[in-house]
């Protein structure tokens, strides 16, 4: 299975990367797949790209319902 999921962008590197945050894990990402990126985007993160672009609202809507399915999932056993 796989999971893209939105975080948000701390720094613009160059080389086509960026620095990106997720609940305060930060990460180097690719950008290339993208044709611009500034501090604050929200970006759909994929196995180290960022594929698209999320606006806020959208990505944090996405992040609450992940959190919710985690919490869902926290007692089902295995």
């Amino acid at each position: 299975m796989c999971l893209a999921v939105p975080v948000r962008v701390i720094e613009v590197l160059p080389d086509a990367l960026a620095r990106v945050s997720l609940d305060g894990v930060a990460m180097t990402v690719s950008v290339a797949l993208l044709d611009e990126v500034a501090v604050g985007d929200f970006v759909v993160l994929h196995v180290g790209y960022a594929i698209a672009r999320i606006d806020e609202a959208e990505a944090l809507r996405t992040l609450e319902m992940m959190r919710e399915a985690a919490l869902d999932l926290a007692g089902v056993p295995a």
